[in-house]
C-alpha cells in the first residue's frame, strides 16, 4: 500500500493569506477615505494620490533594477507606502512635494534597510516627518472642503491658537467638512475601510483600540477646557489619529508581534500623541509618536514574547 504520510519541516499550518494580498486589501479598504478626499477637495487631491503612487513604484523599480534585486511591484507594498504618504499630505501641496516624499520614503525608509520587512520605521510617516521638517509651510498650508483655495485651518490648529472648537460639529469632523490632509478628514470612509480590514482578520483589535482608548481618555482628562471636561470626541475625530490608528499603527513589519506588546505599543502612542496635542508646539502629534514608537517596538517584542514550547520560563 502507498504510503501517504509526508514528513516534512515546520510550519504545518497553510494559511490563504500572503503579502500581496494583505497589501492590496489594505489599499482596497483605503479607497472610501481616498474617494471623500477627491470629493471634498478636487481634483488637486487626486493628483497628488496619483503622483505619489507613481512615484514610489517608479522608485522601487528603479532601485530593485539599480541593486538587481527581484521587482516586487505586483505586491502592493510600494502602491500602499505612496497612497498613505499622499493620504498624510495636503491637497494643495505642489506636486514635485509627494514625488520627492515618495522616492524619500522607499529608498530611504524601505529599501535602503533591505527592503520589506527589515524597516524600522514606517515609510510613509517617516517621509511624511521628512517633508514636514524640509517645507513646513507647505505641510502646514490646507484648503477647506469645497474651495479650491482658500486657506483653512484644521480643528486641531484652531483650537491650539485658540478659537472655539464649536466651529466644528461632529458630523462636520465624521463627515470630513474640514481642513486637513487628503486622507485623514472623512472618519466615516476610515471606519468603514477599518470594519473591512477586522472581518477579514488583517488587523486585530489590540493597537486601534489601546491607541484610541489611551488617546480619548488623556484628551478627556487633560484637555484645554479644564480637568476631566475635555472633549475627546472631538480629538479623537480630528486630525490623522483614526488614520493612524486603523492604517499605520498596526503596520505588521514596525509594530510589536504578541497581543500584550502591541497593547502597550497602542498605549505609548496614544499617550505620546496627546503629549505633543496638548503640549508640544505642533498641533498634530500622530506621526511623531507612531514614529517613536516604531523604535521601541522591537525592546518591547524582547519583553514581552511568550515561553517557547517545552521549555522553561522566560526569565
Amino acid at each position: 500500500m502507498e504510503n501517504k504520510l509526508i514528513v516534512t519541516a515546520a510550519p504545518h499550518l497553510h494559511a490563504h493569506q500572503s503579502t500581496a494580498r494583505i497589501m492590496w486589501s489594505v489599499s482596497l479598504a483605503l479607497l472610501p477615505a481616498g474617494a471623500a478626499g477627491v470629493y471634498l477637495f478636487g481634483y488637486a487631491a487626486l493628483a497628488v494620490i496619483v503622483t505619489a503612487v507613481a512615484a514610489a513604484l517608479a522608485t522601487e523599480w528603479l532601485l530593485q533594477k539599480m541593486t538587481r534585486r527581484q521587482v516586487t511591484l505586483l505586491d502592493g507594498s510600494a502602491f500602499l507606502t505612496g497612497l498613505l504618504l499622499a493620504y498624510n499630505l495636503p491637497s494643495g501641496v505642489p506636486l514635485w512635494m509627494p514625488a520627492v516624499g515618495s522616492f524619500f520614503a522607499i529608498a530611504v525608509g524601505k529599501q535602503i534597510f533591505g527592503g520589506l520587512g527589515q524597516n524600522i520605521f514606517n515609510p510613509a510617516l517617516a517621509a511624511r516627518a521628512f517633508l514636514m521638517a524640509s517645507w513646513p509651510a507647505y505641510m502646514t498650508s490646507f484648503r477647506a472642503p469645497g474651495f479650491d483655495a482658500v486657506a483653512s485651518a484644521t480643528p486641531l490648529s484652531a483650537l491650539k491658537e485658540g478659537h472655539l472648537r464649536q466651529v466644528y460639529s461632529y458630523l462636520d469632523l465624521f463627515l470630513g467638512n474640514k481642513g486637513g490632509c487628503i486622507g485623514e478628514v472623512c472618519v466615516a470612509g476610515l471606519l468603514a475601510g477599518a470594519v473591512f480590514l477586522f472581518l477579514k482578520g488583517y488587523i486585530t483589535w489590540h493597537i486601534p483600540v489601546s491607541y484610541l482608548l489611551t488617546a480619548g481618555i488623556l484628551h478627556y482628562v487633560f484637555g484645554p477646557s479644564g480637568l476631566f471636561s475635555g472633549d475627546w470626541l472631538f480629538y479623537l475625530f480630528s486630525g490623522g489619529l483614526v488614520l493612524g490608528a486603523f492604517y499605520m499603527a498596526t503596520d505588521y513589519v514596525t509594530s510589536p508581534l504578541t497581543a500584550k506588546g502591541q497593547l502597550i505599543y497602542g498605549a505609548g502612542c496614544g499617550l505620546l500623541t496627546v503629549v505633543i496635542r496638548l503640549w508640544g508646539g505642533y498641533p498634530e502629534g500622530t506621526c511623531y509618536a507612531i514614529l517613536m514608537m516604531n523604535a521601541v517596538s522591537p525592546f518591547i517584542d524582547r519583553y514581552t514574547r511568550g515561553r517557547i514550547y517545552g521549555t522553561g520560563k522566560m526569565r
